[in-house]
């Protein structure tokens, strides 16, 4: 009865919280974060360009500038038609100080027109305000400039009674080789009916009265080519004009049926407030009583949920490489950033779209042989570290293993997209699958590009993943054989070198995951300043950081790590140095999940204090509260079946799952270092240092009690490791 009271009481708590007013939309210098209007993993995400660090439109991606594509832009006042200027650097302004932004809505005033942005799937609902001094109000669409100026193939028409505008073009990636089509359909709705002026335009020369893009040869080279239509401005007051754009993949015919599909009625405000339902059920789904936390800390939260939920995007019916009725996600940024953070925090709340996220990257090795790593508007883009497709899909399995069928996922389907990943090496390994053909064979990846050829980087690095990789293929599908995969894991061994040490430290540091390199390599005490970031050319074996912390780096079988570096004491003993000298670098994916590892050593407190340090110095709701791209950074979560137990932010945190009409509560009690007690609806549990995936599948109320010791241990079992080895003989 008592725990059914606390139940209520913490859902009304909860209810009163509105997650929308804790969205910080503007944080994102340096983590390359969307501050536009977007839906949950919108095709469409439609904001403002600037020059400011971080200008992007695909969120979390560390790559060149990407998807600015089709960029409108209101033109105030110009003496003639034919004196507009039309070139980004001639209409760039000073932003103004009064940018807003709210989930689904962004808004801004910096040349006297009122900006207002809203969106659904995959059209974008463009509201412009101009003045009354605006005698013909204009707006142009720009077709060249996608943010890399490299755009080719430009078609464009104007229609002369409308001003409806069709545009395509073929793009760069923004990681990788490939190009892609994309196509634009562009509708007007203004205060007065009909158009005064229409034409195309090309660097700053409009052409009046012009439909085509192309219709005369000198259009079809140069750097900015696009549209230009003016209105007849009011004489009573502001004008106000609608611009209705559709985005699609495939063809002009399409992205038009896009858009008078999703906007049929031009409603703005509509528009908005369907955008807004559907933000607030995805971030109503987890529920917090913030009583006597400050502000910014809820902000956080909700804005690192947010972001979380921006990629990978739905282009679900816009596949452009084959015909399938399957979910299409794209955006994938790449899963070496989201693996071990989104996917694991994403299974607790969001099961429906986690299973057609699965459902779309099977179908993508089914078509095209390998489990996809990094792409973008469907073409694969450079491959970071290994394949992590592979525990995406087991952490799914793993989890929903009951509810695949219900939820569309094949069983079968998932078993041979793992195993595929498993066995088969592609032809072309740095942008898909991995060398599987050399791991099987010699147990580890050499350097020697005679061996391996390609882009031979990453060897110890990509070793690492493989091993985990396939440990979870085993996990997650119990069919394939237990020994053959089980000692396929354990090659990570293999690439440990005992007897390499840190030179010119007083410190006793030795034994690293080793190419035969300085293990100070590509971190801030390198001597020679390398920074391991991809490299066709570069041999070096590691990727965007160093030995030092790739030798704390294997997350499925820290137990085995633990006794290759002499046992738990001299563990903790590393981990200290790491983070006491530096080489704790939270800005890249390797180091994620450096704070929790002292929980395998059963020493949480040490993580709580380490993962405190970490939120603390780095996070914040400043627009430079990101360290790192967010695709990596929005949410900070280890990735394996049980979750690590760390110090809450809050009295109370709940985690509703729609599919297992299921809500976890966490309540927390007392202050302190650690967590000497847990219980599961008033039953103690096994260990305070994590809980098993089981508590979230029912209804349960989590109830910490916390210490100041920050020596408390786990009080019962350490969180799981491939290998169970004693590694207590130093304690």
């Amino acid at each position: 009865m008592k725990l059914l009271l606390l139940y209520s009481w913490l859902l009304a708590v909860a209810a009163a919280l509105d997650p929308l007013q804790y969205v910080n939309l503007f944080t994102v210098n340096g983590g390359h974060s969307f501050p536009g209007a977007t839906i949950p993993h919108g095709m469409v995400k439609v904001g403002m360009d600037t020059d400011s660090p971080g200008n992007l439109h695909q969120s979390g991606t560390g790559g060149v500038l990407p998807l600015s594509n089709f960029k409108l832009f209101p033109i105030h006042n110009c003496s003639a038609f034919e004196q507009c200027l039309t070139t980004i650097d001639s209409r760039k302004i000073l932003r103004s100080v009064d940018d807003y932004a709210s989930p689904g809505y962004f808004s801004n005033l910096s040349n006297s027109i009122r900006v207002e942005l809203t969106s659904t799937q995959r059209t974008a609902l463009h509201r412009y305000t101009f003045p009354e001094e605006s005698t013909t109000p204009r707006i142009f669409l720009d077709v060249k400039n996608d943010g890399q100026i490299s755009t080719n193939d430009i078609t464009m028409l104007i229609n002369p009674e409308t001003g409806h505008m069709t545009a395509s073009g073929s793009f760069a990636d923004s990681f990788g080789v490939p190009r892609y089509n994309a196509y634009a359909c562009v509708d007007f709705k203004a205060d007065s009916r009909g158009l005064v002026e229409y034409g195309p335009y090309k660097i700053n020369y409009p052409d009046l009265w012009g439909t085509d893009i192309q219709q005369h040869y000198c259009y079809a080279w140069g750097y900015e080519h696009g549209g230009l239509v003016g209105f007849p401005g009011s004489t009573t007051g502001p004008t106000t004009i609608l611009a209705r754009v559709g985005i699609s993949l495939l063809s002009v015919e399409q992205t038009c049926t896009n858009a008078e599909e999703e906007i049929p009625d031009w409603d703005f405000e509509r528009v908005v407030r369907d955008s807004e339902a559907q933000w607030r059920d995805i971030l109503g789904r987890v529920q917090v009583n913030n009583n006597g936390v400050a502000d910014n800390t809820t902000t956080l939260l909700y804005s690192s949920l947010y972001r979380t939920h921006i990629t990978p995007a739905d282009l679900t019916g816009e596949n452009p490489g084959w015909s399938s009725s399957e979910p299409f996600y794209d955006s994938f940024n790449c899963n070496w950033d989201t693996y071990r953070t989104f996917f694991p925090f994403m299974s607790l709340h969001d099961p429906q779209r986690f299973a057609d996220i699965v459902r779309g990257m099977i179908d993508i090795q089914k078509n095209q042989g390998w489990l996809p790593e990094c792409r973008e508007m469907g073409t694969k883009q450079f491959v970071q570290g290994g394949s992590h497709g592979d525990p995406i899909l087991a952490k799914f399995f793993t989890k929903y293993q009951n509810h695949t069928s219900s939820l569309g996922v094949s069983d079968k389907d998932l078993y041979n997209a793992l195993l595929a990943d498993a066995e088969n090496t592609p032809p072309n390994w740095n942008v898909q699958g991995r060398q599987a053909d050399v791991w099987k064979e010699l147990g580890y990846i050499p350097s020697d590009t005679t061996y391996c050829g390609g882009a031979n980087t990453k060897q110890v690095s990509r070793a690492i993943e493989v091993a985990k990789g396939l440990n979870k293929v085993e996990d997650a599908v119990k069919l394939i054989s237990h020994d053959k995969y089980a000692a396929r894991a354990r090659n990570f061994m293999n690439s440990w070198n005992g007897n390499v040490s840190v030179p010119d430290i007083e410190e006793d540091i030795s034994g690293f995951f080793q190419n035969y390199t300085d293990p100070r390599h590509c971190s801030i005490h390198d001597p020679t300043g390398s920074t391991c970031f991809l490299n066709a050319i570069r041999r070096d074996g590691f990727y965007e950081t160093s030995p030092i912390v790739y030798s704390q780096y294997v997350p499925h079988d820290t137990a085995k790590l633990i006794e290759l570096q002499g046992g738990r004491k001299k563990f903790i003993e590393r981990l200290d140095w790491m983070f006491d000298n530096g080489y704790f670098v939270s800005t890249n994916e390797p180091s994620q999940q450096i704070p929790h590892m002292y929980h395998y050593p059963d020493k949480p407190g040490y993580s709580v204090r380490r993962v405190r340090e970490t939120i603390n110095q780095y996070f914040n709701t400043s627009r430079n509260g990101l360290p790192g791209n967010d695709g990596a950074m929005g949410s900070y979560l280890p990735a394996t079946k049980q979750y690590l137990l760390s110090l809450p932010y809050f009295p109370s945190i709940s985690f509703h799952n729609p599919l297992l009409n299921s809500t976890t509560t966490i309540v927390s009690r007392g202050f302190g270092s650690g967590t000497y007690s847990v219980t599961v609806n008033g039953k103690p549990q096994k260990s305070t240092c994590f809980l098993d995936w089981d508590v979230f599948t029912t209804s349960s109320i989590v109830t910490l009690e916390l210490t100041n010791d920050i020596e408390v241990n786990c009080g019962g079992e350490l969180p799981p490791s491939f290998s169970f080895e004693d590694t207590t003989s130093d304690y």
